[in-house]
């Protein structure tokens, strides 16, 4: 019986080590990718040893770390759905008997953590950090500042507290609910990040369909749009005529003294946008057949595919939250990960959601950072500063902590929240669900009608000739000619 009671002993501690060794195994790899991710943008810094280059190297690894853990938190979802259906497959294989419910469940249990980790406590004292420079009276150094990033950190701990309790106090003024947030560790901090899943569910309400109509703009940039109805030798000559205009103008500004300074400035900024526009063209032109007239309507097709599929499990999802309460998401204990598939097709389903889950993820990053107010956050190859990193990397945390909710109230899986995940207080809320769907759906399809109906007015000006009405926004000297819609310059 004790050799029996040792053996089961010796088979859970194995089993403990080596769920260690591949969480810490999966984090690394998040860690190296987020590592070089990071230093692409960074503002590049001299080589000198400095205090301000030690905060900087100290901020610069907590942001790594939390670009890490949002990795993981974007990854959750569909690293669990997919070894579900490998289970459900392979239940017999030696080689996949690693992959169980317990790993999957410390995954969840260790995302969350971090992800409150990350969010509370080393973005604010990343930030906080960066920022000081030590009291007043107080000897300056890295001691000085560590000291008031601390005491700006219980400030701010006080402030988050305060607001959370007049917040509880406002929507349930229960007695027995105020008593729960004195446990800091059970109630209160998880009623904070169930707050902050709200905020990050409601953020990513909005950007996700700006991102999504955005996609269609960004991949036409990025390929070659067929050819109809467009003579591009007559729009490569219009530029060359415009170039040269601008070039003339700028080497006759350039003799004059009186006029350099914001006008050269103009003009060479008019000169760059020019030539911009004439390799665009010229790429256009060289481009082969099978890339202006196949790989461009398939992705675009298939990016229109993608978003009407995701509208209608969204609008199937409102059905069933109508007639079937089961539709609500929730939170699931139960460690028996690959009893049954919660996909009705199987393995093709679970991967077309797990494409949905990057889809939407990619989709949300991208109208993030086409909404006005936080195009400032937009990041600059090798030109970012470190304040605005920390703004990146709370943000994207908070859409990618945000994902696995979203995809589950949208009804884009079946896959039941796990951890802390699961015990957000919002989401046995049967209106806030329904009203989150509705809006999706309605928000999306807008987007994409404006969207299309936009693009389709731009082609038929283009195929009429009427775009080159306004060829250049560019304002010009009536004493340096001005083009006219034929290409030709018209002279006073």
């Amino acid at each position: 019986m004790e050799e029996d009671d040792v053996t089961i002993r010796e088979q859970n501690f194995h089993s403990q080590v080596r769920e260690y060794i591949i969480c810490f195994l999966m984090f690394a790899v998040l860690y190296i990718v987020s590592y070089f991710i990071i230093t692409r943008y960074k503002k590049k810094s001299d080589d000198h040893e400095d205090e301000d280059a030690v905060v900087n190297r100290i901020s610069f690894f907590l942001c790594t770390f939390t670009l890490a853990v949002s990795g993981g938190a974007v990854f959750l979802l569909p690293f669990s759905i997919i070894s579900n259906e490998i289970l459900l497959s392979f239940p017999k294989n030696y080689y996949i008997q690693w992959l169980n419910g317990s790993l999957i469940h410390g995954l969840w249990n260790l995302v969350s953590l971090f992800s409150n980790l990350c969010l509370f406590v080393l973005m604010p004292f990343a930030y906080f950090f960066l920022e000081s420079e030590g009291f007043a009276g107080s000897k300056k150094g890295i001691k000085a500042r560590i000291l008031e990033t601390f005491v700006m950190l219980f400030l701010l701990a006080l402030l988050i507290l305060g607001i959370v309790w007049v917040a509880s106090a406002l929507i349930d003024n229960d007695p027995a609910c105020m008593e729960s947030l004195y446990d800091l560790w059970e109630f209160y901090l998880p009623y904070l990040y169930s707050c902050i899943s709200l905020m990050g569910g409601l953020l990513l309400l909005m950007c996700t369909p700006v991102g999504l109509s955005r996609m269609f703009t960004i991949m036409g940039q990025l390929l070659v749009k067929p050819t109809i109805l467009e003579d591009l030798d007559e729009q490569i000559y219009c530029i060359h005529l415009q170039e040269e205009a601008l070039q003339r103008r700028l080497n006759g500004s350039s003799s004059h003294t009186y006029t350099r300074g914001s006008v050269t400035l103009q003009l060479n900024k008019e000169l760059d946008n020019i030539r911009n526009q004439r390799t665009k063209l010229e790429r256009r032109k060289k481009a082969s057949g099978w890339e202006k007239n196949l790989l461009y309507p398939i992705v675009m097709l298939i990016l229109l595919a993608g978003t009407t599929i995701s509208v209608l499990m969204v609008a199937f999802n409102i059905l069933y939250l109508l007639v079937d309460e089961t539709a609500m998401p929730k939170g699931s204990t139960d460690r028996g990960i690959g009893n049954t598939s919660l996909s009705t097709f199987g393995l093709a389903q679970a991967v077309l959601e797990i494409i949905l889950m990057f889809y939407l993820m990619v989709s949300s990053v991208v109208g993030f950072y086409s909404l006005r107010v936080f195009e400032g956050l937009t990041p600059r190859n090798d030109d970012t500063t470190m304040t605005t990193i920390i703004g990146c990397c709370v943000s994207i945390l908070v859409l990618s902590s945000a994902l696995p909710v979203m995809s589950r109230t949208l009804g884009i899986t079946r896959f039941d929240l796990l951890g802390d995940f699961g015990r957000f207080n919002w989401l046995g809320n049967f209106y806030i669900v329904l009203s989150y769907n509705l809006l999706f759906a309605v928000v999306t399809t807008l987007c994409l009608v404006r969207k299309f109906t936009s693009a389709v007015r731009e082609e038929l000006l283009k195929a009429l000739g009427l775009d080159k009405l306004q060829l250049s926004n560019t304002p010009t000297d009536p004493e340096s000619g001005k083009l006219s819609a034929n290409g030709h310059q018209k002279t006073l």
